[in-house]
C-alpha cells in the first residue's frame, strides 16, 4: 500500500449530486485504498458521510468534519481536529472549487467575483496556513492543491481563471518556502472532466440533456476525444502523495488528455 499508515485530510470530500463521481470523493476513496486514514472535510456533512460509508464498506478508515473553508475559525479547526483525532497530518488535499456565477469582465458581478476568490483561493490559503505549522514541526508532509487547466489556457470567463492561476502561484511559493522542512507542495490541473460539478450544472443552466454536454466536451480533448474522470485526478493525487514522488515539489501537473498543449 502506497500510503500505509498515513493521515490524510481531503477538503471537499463530498460532492454535488450527479451520475458520476467527483474529484474529492474519488481521491478520498483512493487514499483509503492505499492505506491512509482519511479525515473527510466538507461544508455538507451528509455528503462527507456518504464518502465515509463508501470507504468503510471497502474496509478503509475515515471520519468526517463539517467546515466552511472561507472561515479562518473552521480552517484552524480542521488542522486541530486532525491532530486531536490522529496525532499528525501527513497529507492535505485541497479539492474545493466553484465556477458558478463567473462571466466576462463587463458582465461579472462584484459579489460573484468575491465569492469565487473566497472559495477557490482564500480557502486554500487558510487550510495551508493552519496545516503547515503541524507539518513543519513534523518536518514532513505533502500538500496537493487542485487547480485547473483554465489557469494556463484561454478562458472566456474571468474570476475562475484568475483564482486558479493564484493557486498555481501559491503552490510555487509554498513549495520553495517549505522545502527546508521536508514538506512538498504540488498542484494538479484537471482539464475537462466528467464529474457532477462539470456536467450537471451546465446541463441545468442550458436546459439540455447531459449527453449533449458530454459530447461537446469530449470533442475538445485531444487524447481519444474523451474527457477524463475523477479517478484520473485521484490517481495523480495518490502518486504525488506517495514516496514515489519524494523528489517532486512545486509542480503544476496537468491531468487533461493533452488539452493544455493548446495554449492560447
Amino acid at each position: 500500500m502506497r500510503l500505509k499508515d498515513k493521515i490524510a485530510i481531503v477538503v471537499g470530500a463530498g460532492q454535488t449530486p450527479g451520475e458520476t463521481i467527483g474529484n474529492g470523493r474519488a481521491t478520498a476513496i483512493c487514499f483509503a485504498r492505499e492505506g491512509a486514514t482519511v479525515l473527510l472535510v466538507d461544508s455538507r456533512l451528509e455528503s462527507a458521510e456518504e464518502t465515509a460509508a463508501m470507504i468503510k464498506k471497502e474496509g478503509g478508515s475515515a471520519s468526517t468534519l463539517r467546515a466552511d473553508i472561507t472561515s479562518q475559525h473552521d480552517c484552524r479547526a480542521i488542522a486541530a481536529g486532525c491532530v486531536n483525532r490522529y496525532g499528525r497530518i501527513d497529507i492535505l488535499h485541497n479539492n474545493v472549487g466553484i465556477s458558478e456565477g463567473d462571466a466576462s469582465i463587463t458582465d461579472l458581478k462584484e459579489e460573484n467575483w468575491q465569492r469565487l476568490m473566497d472559495v477557490n483561493l482564500k480557502g486554500m490559503f487558510l487550510t495551508c496556513k493552519h496545516v503547515l505549522p503541524v507539518m513543519r514541526k513534523q518536518r514532513s508532509g505533502v500538500i496537493i492543491n487542485i487547480s485547473s487547466t483554465a489557469s494556463i489556457c484561454t478562458k472566456r470567463t474571468l474570476a475562475y481563471k484568475i483564482s486558479k492561476a493564484g493557486i498555481n502561484a501559491m503552490t510555487h511559493t509554498l513549495a520553495i518556502e517549505n522545502a527546508e522542512y521536508g514538506v512538498r507542495v504540488n498542484a494538479i490541473l484537471p482539464g475537462l472532466m466528467d464529474t457532477p460539478m462539470a456536467i450537471e450544472r451546465r446541463a441545468r443552466e442550458r436546459g439540455v440533456d447531459r449527453e449533449i454536454i458530454r459530447r461537446e466536451r469530449d470533442a475538445q480533448v485531444p487524447l481519444k476525444r474523451r474527457m477524463g474522470t475523477a479517478w484520473d485526478v485521484a490517481a495523480a493525487a495518490v502518486f504525488l502523495a506517495s514516496e514515489e514522488a519524494q523528489f517532486i515539489t512545486g509542480v503544476l501537473l496537468p491531468v487533461d488528455g493533452g488539452l493544455s498543449i493548446r495554449i492560447g
